[in-house]
């Protein structure tokens, strides 16, 4: 799909979607409890609908109530064998990887796109110390798993992604014993606080110290619950972007006090001198005073893309850390980043792990590439809209993923800016 972007104010009021990490995590929670769960706010995005079927396929039942809300009865026994897709969701197989692989049985997972391509070497060096026969094509899919997995001291590395410590920490609680995980440079922390957060409202505890020493004890069960589902600030954080950079956007349904990492957003703005409005059923941001700014994005690695658009266009150098978190994301996010926005005319380096993007006053058009990642397609429509010219892009369905209404939201905004 090509998808032609003008140059264009938004104004508006938008809604932000659910989000698909949150939802994963619940579902998935859901499909492990004893009973019938709801959630509410689920939404419909390629890696949530690829999660409910996911569970399904291994015994859960789910009905959708409404347009808003899901029904799910827990999978009442795993089956002894199954071949399983996840799609194309690295947290999904992570996830469902150390489910499985704490079931006594052989499952078969597999995926799809640039899945495929993902490394997933964490499994290879960390399942035989659970006592589980694993076996991937060299750290890649498919994997074959043959568990149970066994209850014992374990001290993993956590600087790959904070979604394979979500994957253990929500397997070992259904263990026979206590597990004691120790987890040295860990990433992300606030992606396994809403796991945390998650596990415990389907009724699982686990203790903590500093997040690098866990203590989970086995033989508990995981307890059907009402869910509400948060709206995404992955999602927002493009038009939180829009709206610094000049488009007048009313933003709705998100929590402040959510523990999503990409809420860090707000910070890096702050940092350039970007004000937030506060107004009763949501926030607009002013960016008429914005200056460069230097924001460390380790722990919230999906915001690289929106605040690349930011600085662009923030006239200056600003600087991003985190580079390392980018190569083995949908794409090899850094380089796809410097690729299209220098057919933008923005220039952007690398210097050891920060990335530094060289703003000016305005941006060229062009034609760009998605490079078959929903992030870096939904932050070139936002590059698309305040451009000088058009700004054509290939793959643009690639938003499905996480957020299959972008480009209608988008739309729906647009005032031509030669109105």
């Amino acid at each position: 799909m090509i998808q032609e972007i003008y140059p264009a104010i938004l104004i508006g009021e938008i809604l932000i979607p659910p989000s698909k990490s949150d939802s994963q995590r619940a579902i998935l929670c859901a499909g492990l409890a004893d009973g019938k769960s709801i959630l509410k706010n689920c939404g419909e995005s390629e890696d949530e609908l690829n999660m409910l079927k996911t569970i399904a396929d291994l015994g859960a039942k789910v009905q959708r109530i409404d347009s808003n809300s899901i029904e799910i009865c827990g999978i009442n026994k795993f089956p002894l064998s199954k071949t399983i897709h996840v799609g194309e969701s690295g947290l999904g197989l992570r996830l469902l990887t150390s489910i499985c692989a704490a079931q006594d049985g052989e499952f078969m997972l597999e995926g799809s796109g640039t899945l495929l391509k993902r490394p997933m070497h964490f499994f290879d060096a960390t399942f035989p110390k659970l006592k589980v026969d694993f076996n991937s094509n060299n750290g890649f899919l498919p994997f074959k798993i043959n568990g149970p997995m066994i209850a014992t001291s374990l001290t993993v590395d956590g600087s790959q992604s904070s979604q394979y410590i979500s994957g253990l920490l929500m397997a070992f609680p259904i263990l026979s014993g206590t597990t004691y995980l120790t987890v040295e440079n860990l990433k992300s922390i606030p992606y396994l606080e809403m796991t945390l957060k998650t596990i415990k409202a389907f009724g699982i505890t686990i203790e903590k110290q500093n997040f690098k020493e866990f203590i989970i004890a086995g033989n508990q069960h995981y307890l059907p619950a009402e869910y509400s589902i948060e709206s995404d600030w992955s999602s927002a954080s493009y038009w939180i972007v829009a709206a610094a950079l000049g488009s007048d956007i009313l933003i709705k349904g998100l929590s402040m006090t959510s523990l999503q990492a990409d809420k860090k957003i707000l910070e890096a703005l702050a940092i350039a001198n970007c004000t937030l409005i506060n107004l009763e059923n949501g926030f607009k941001v002013d960016g008429k005073n914005r200056k460069p700014f230097h924001f460390d994005a380790t722990h919230c690695p999906d915001l690289f893309p929106a605040l690349t658009v930011f600085a662009a266009l923030t006239p200056g150098l600003s600087t991003i850390e985190g580079v390392h978190r980018l190569a083995t994301k949908e794409s090899d996010r850094g380089k796809a980043l410097q690729q299209e926005f220098h057919k933008l005319g923005i220039k952007i380096e690398f210097q050891e792990d920060k990335m530094v993007i060289h703003g000016q006053a305005s941006i060229s058009g062009g034609n760009v590439k998605s490079h078959h990642d929903h992030r870096i397609a939904m932050c070139l429509g936002i590059a698309g809209i305040v451009a000088n010219s058009h700004v054509i892009i290939e793959n643009a369905e690639v938003v499905s993923k996480s957020y299959p209404n972008f480009w209608d939201d988008l739309n729906a905004l647009t005032l031509p800016s030669d109105l």
